[in-house]
């Protein structure tokens, strides 16, 4: 094929195999690619070239695919292409340069049937196939890096094994901060090739091409990606293949750097007469709102010239444009268009970002003002190329910063690019401090420096929860597969190390890095370590424990540190406040001319927010001083659903903390479901799902999820009483019209789009028969009461099952609500204490949609009888319980009684297992259907039922003795009750115990007998005696009365003192019930007779009426 000739000269296309020369459109290849050519397709060794811009490095790329597919090829030269098996990845560092080249790639590659695939934040289609049958993957760092996050060693990512070819365009974005992704990725790969598992695929053999602008340290990246001698390439300007004239004019700074980059405005004109030739310039501005009032300026400045206007050269030209401004839908365009000149951002419609590119690619518009993102998208032609400033504003930290060096690279690279012109012009306006930086660049003096030690700690975590990382060991040779491990050696003062320091004393402190870093993942439960701390591994293989969700969300560490330490009952507000003190928007400053705007709206005097900044004594602030404040109040009033934000600068902020938080908000969601957390979970995911539509959940515009209806119609729908689905679904079409001020079928469509809702679904909670002493058994079931339309789009929604008191998920499931099967029965099992209170909750929760979501509570009391209520209960309820011991003493303690029993209850019926009668003290409602769970104690009746005819005198005395029942105050472990003889007073017994009322109901009820309670003065400590007694106790649930309990009416004098009594069951593992007693000044006075048990009460009075 000719391919050994001379040096210098150029090499045929026709010197590739037959298949491969229709991939270029030319004949020969240009110098660079031509001495490239050998290194490229003729070997497999790791390359890296640095050249400048514009010199033809994409070909470069191209021929090593074609090197790799050349494995396909026949001894015949057929081509017999196996889809999928021998992978490429490209990485660029902009999602405008991934698409460029897909679609290039996707072209050129057709006829060879080799299937391009875009991997960006913007494509979201892939499936697990697609990147199966993908021969080359075309992505950015950032999501090439969260795809691969997971699965890469197990098998989940079989691709991986295929890579055979790693493409990195730009590699000096290394150093920019985001750089540390792509060093991450390329040690992933690099220890992934290493493993045993992979020896015999084409990974253990992966292949690595870098380019590069010039850039000093070229031998620095060559070290890192394990490049021989003869593939290294540097060239300099001479290989550009038009020559470029390159300006950096510095000036004064102003005020601010908004106004310095206002002021530079003024400049332009000027500078494009003079070095523009009346040919095609493009003036790059850092906002989309500096290159419009760039375009304006400019248009200005060339109508005040009249005909001599410098950027019109003819009346055809003329006519052209006038023609054109009346197909843009932009006002401000059509006045720019006609004096020659335009604009381009992000802001524009596609229909007119698609005039004014045309325009520009035929000549016809020669001035084109535009944002930095066109540097890396359509090959525009410009003779002349104007950097208007070198800063931007940086979200991340909250300031104007430089631009990365590769971005202005690319700038530049649009000057003069070919086949469109022979010569080009660079214009960089800048300050004047930093003219030498730009001068440096340009020349090819900037250093390429590792940023991947201030974010080791995510990409550490990633590599273990992968197990690629299983040990100490592996973290180091981690580190040393990384840019950073080549850097710190050669530059130590920059990643602060002395400089001098030996080789053995570096080795030793990277070490102490990787150790110092482990030891502080393992300390906040993000990896396990073993006691020596050499094993690593998740802490789980759940996909939810700390670690590997860390990994998932792309969340900083100390973003989980707070997440790991929220309360498992969290609220809506605590989750709120942890993503105002997240890491990931910490770049968002509180500018001074902002406090005032928000300060109304935390002041809310029309009350639209939900929550407020509060200051220490609970009011709210009138001044907000921090980051997190301000990011809380535009949360907030984003949440509304008409926030009054309309400032450009705090919209941006808005749309940062809305995404961002949403993340956040799903991130705290799984970490509660692995805790078993139920209120966590619950308000985690409603907020992440107001987050992401920014409505809460019962904001009057719900309507404006809808597809058509504004913020404008949602408006005019609410006010006129149509806020809701079913409202709308209610209303007339032809209303719906009228309100909004639409034309007809304006109604219909909205009607239809309802069709696009997930179907409805009702839960239902029930008791269900439990033969299991101490469990309850709840029957949960999900119907679908209606199906969607014909849509094949899937509604996902999480159905979980929990209990409130314990804050515990009993049940959770993510469930497709148009597919599972109707009735969907889930029964759940949950320990219920006799007399406990026990409220479930089902929950229904839709991912997609707000306002739709079905809840469900079920209340069950389990007492003498179990009793179930749905709905919410009675807010003052309380758990109590009664005495488990009764005590008789003497007052001089020489003698006493001790009257103990056991309980053997059943769930339905109290029986006494012994020879004792039964007592049925409290008529039972059976068969009336009552909510109410007893009735009011006047219609009380205390009855007896005696079975021998002995105790007959017993009964007839009780009569006069008052029944003790339950007060206003219930303890959660009361004492046992301790009834003593009093010999210096009259003959009557005290009650000693540790609260303050008690009930007195007669045993049978007479027009005297009422209930009554009476203060209760207690005996000092020195008139008590009293026998030691057992206190182990457990706790019970609220029970509740009816009736708002009196305590100042008289009592039966043969009572001095009155206690509110329980019942208890006493449990060998509960050793000091008295720590868990409550404050019993936060009683509560309404509880309900069914949990009290008569039987100690009457052995109580029969132990009176024996001792008598």
């Amino acid at each position: 094929m000719g391919l050994y000739r001379d040096q210098h000269s150029l090499i045929p296309v026709a010197d590739l195999p037959q298949p491969f020369r229709s991939t270029f459109n030319f004949r020969y290849f240009n110098s660079l690619q031509s001495e490239c050519f050998s290194g490229c397709f003729l070997s497999d060794i790791n390359m890296v070239i640095s050249a400048p811009t514009a010199s033809g490095k994409t070909v470069l790329f191209e021929l090593c695919i074609l090197r790799l597919m050349s494995k396909f090829l026949s001894s015949e030269g057929k081509f017999n292409h196996i889809k999928g098996t021998l992978k490429t990845i490209y990485i660029a560092p902009s999602k405008a340069l991934v698409q460029e080249k897909h679609r290039d790639w996707s072209m050129k590659f057709h006829s060879l049937a080799i299937k391009c695939l875009e991997m960006t934040g913007d494509n979201e289609s892939y499936k697990a196939k697609n990147i199966q049958d993908a021969d080359i993957i075309l992505t950015t760092p950032e999501k090439f890096d969260a795809v691969t996050r997971h699965g890469a060693r197990n098998g989940d990512l079989s691709f991986f094994s295929d890579i055979a070819l790693v493409l990195i365009d730009e590699v000096h974005f290394l150093n920019d901060p985001r750089g540390a992704t792509l060093e991450a990725i390329i040690s992933r790969i690099k220890m992934l090739s290493r493993i045993s598992e992979m020896r015999s695929s084409p990974l253990a053999y992966v292949r690595f091409l870098a380019v590069s602008a010039t850039i000093p340290n070229i031998q620095d990246i060559a070290e890192w990606l394990s490049v021989p001698a003869q593939g290294i390439k540097r060239f300099g300007e001479e290989m550009r293949p038009v020559q470029l004239t390159t300006k950096v004019f510095g000036y004064s700074p102003a005020k601010n750097d908004f106004l310095f980059e206002r002021r530079l405005q003024n400049f332009i004109f000027d500078i494009l007469m003079q070095y523009s030739r009346g040919k095609s310039a493009l003036v790059f501005c850092s906002t989309r709102k500096g290159a419009l009032e760039s375009a304006q300026c400019l248009s200005r400045n060339a109508m005040s010239l009249g005909y001599s206007n410098p950027f019109i050269k003819s009346v055809e030209q003329q006519e052209k444009l006038k023609e054109a401004s009346l197909s843009f839908t932009d006002k401000q365009m059509q006045s720019c268009i006609i004096h020659g000149v335009g604009y381009h951002n992000g802001g524009l419609c596609m229909k007119d970002r698609n005039l004014v590119e045309g325009l520009f690619l035929k000549g016809d518009l020669q001035i084109l003002c535009t944002t930095n993102t066109l540097a890396h998208g359509i090959n525009l032609p410009a003779h002349t190329v104007v950097v208007k400033s070198t800063q931007y504003f940086n979200k991340e930290k909250g300031i104007y910063m430089e631009y990365e060096l590769s971005m202005v690279l690319q700038m530049c690279g649009r000057a003069g690019r070919p086949p469109f012109d022979d010569t080009g012009t660079v214009i960089i306006m800048t300050r004047r401090d930093t003219v030498h930086l730009y001068e440096n660049l340009l020349n090819g003096c900037e250093m390429v420096e590792s940023q991947l030690l201030s974010c080791a700690m995510e990409h550490l975590t990633a590599e273990i929860v992968q197990l690629i990382i299983s040990d100490i060991s592996l973290a180091i040779e981690w580190l040393k597969c990384s840019f950073l491990y080549v850097r710190i050696k050669k530059n130590p003062e920059n990643y602060g190390i002395e400089r001098g320091i030996p080789h053995e004393c570096l080795e030793k402190h990277m070490q102490e890095i990787c150790v110092k870093k482990i030891k502080e993942l393992s300390e906040h439960g993000m990896i396990w370590t073993d006691d020596d701390g050499f094993l690593l591994k998740p802490l789980a293989f759940d996909n939810a424990e700390p670690g590997i969700l860390m990994t998932k969300f792309y969340l900083k560490f100390n973003t989980m540190k707070l997440i790991v330490k929220a309360p498992g009952s969290c609220s809506v507000e605590d989750v709120l406040r942890i993503i105002s003190h997240s890491e990931e928007l910490s770049w968002i400053q509180l500018r001074r001319n902002e406090k005032k705007f928000l300060n109304d709206i935390n002041s809310d005097k029309e009350g639209r927010l939900r929550f407020h900044v509060l200051s220490e004594n609970g009011k709210r602030k009138k001044r907000i001083q921090t980051r997190e404040e301000k990011i809380f109040v535009l949360a907030n009033d984003c949440l509304t659903g008409d926030p009054l934000v309309h400032d450009l600068s705090l919209n941006q902020d808005m749309n940062s903390i809305c995404m961002s938080g949403c993340r956040i908000a799903k991130c705290i969601k799984q970490c509660f479901i692995y805790r078993k957390n139920y209120k966590g979970t619950i308000t985690s995911t409603l907020l992440a799902k107001c987050l992401h539509h920014r409505l809460w959940e019962n904001s009057p515009y719900l309507l404006k999820q809808l597809p058509g209806i504004g913020m404008v119609t949602a408006k005019a729908l609410y006010s006129a009483g149509i806020n809701s689905f079913e409202s709308l679904g209610a209303a007339d079409p032809r209303k719906i019209e009228i309100i909004t001020g639409r034309k007809y079928p304006f109604g219909n469509h909205v009607k239809e789009s309802l069709l696009l809702l997930p179907p409805k679904v009702e839960i239902k909670m029930e008791e269900a028969e439990c033969k299991r002493p101490g469990k309850l058994k709840l029957i949960v079931t999900l119907n679908r009461t209606c199906l969607s339309a014909t849509s094949t789009k899937h509604y996902y929604a999480d159905m979980l099952v929990g209990s409130d008191e314990d804050n515990m998920i009993l049940f959770h499931e993510k469930i497709r609500a148009e597919e599972f099967p109707s009735p969907f029965v889930v029964t759940v099992l949950v320990s219920c204490p006799q007399n406990a209170r026990v409220t479930m909750k089902a929950d229904l929760i839709f991912e997609e949609y707000v306002g739709l979501d079905v809840h469900e509570k079920l209340v069950v009391t389990k007492g003498n009888n179990s009793i179930m209520t749905r709905g919410p209960l009675c807010e003052d309820s309380i758990p109590y319980a009664l005495p488990e011991e009764i005590y008789l003493i003497e007052d001089d303690q020489k003698s006493s009684s001790k009257i103990m029993f056991d309980e053997t209850l059943d769930l339905d019926n109290v029986r006494v297992h012994s020879s004792m009668p039964s007592f049925d003290l409290l008529q039972e409602e059976a068969g009336k259907g009552l909510d109410v769970l007893t009735p009011e104690p006047s219609e009380t009746e205390c009855k007896t039922k005696s079975e021998e005819i002995i105790f007959e005198h017993i009964r007839k005395k009780s009569k006069n003795f008052p029944t003790l029942s339950t007060s206003t105050v219930m303890d959660y472990a009361c004492q046992p009750i301790v009834l003593r003889r009093d010999t210096s007073k009259k003959q009557g017994f005290e009650v000693e115990a540790d609260l303050n009322h008690i009930i007195l109901i007669d045993s049978e009820p007479s027009e005297a007998s009422q209930e009554i309670s009476l203060p209760i003065s207690f005996p000092t400590e020195t008139e008590r005696a009293v026998t030691k007694m057992d206190s182990t106790y457990s706790n019970v649930l609220k029970p509740q009365l009816p009736h708002k309990l009196d305590s100042k009416k008289p009592c039966n004098e043969s009572l001095e003192i009155v206690q509110t009594v329980g019942c208890k069951r006493s449990l060998s593992n509960e050793s000091n019930p008295t720590s868990d007693i409550p404050d019993c000044s936060q009683g509560h006075s309404h509880l309900h007779h069914p949990s009290f048990e008569p039987l100690p009460c009457l052995k109580a009075y029969l132990g009176l009426l024996l001792a008598v």
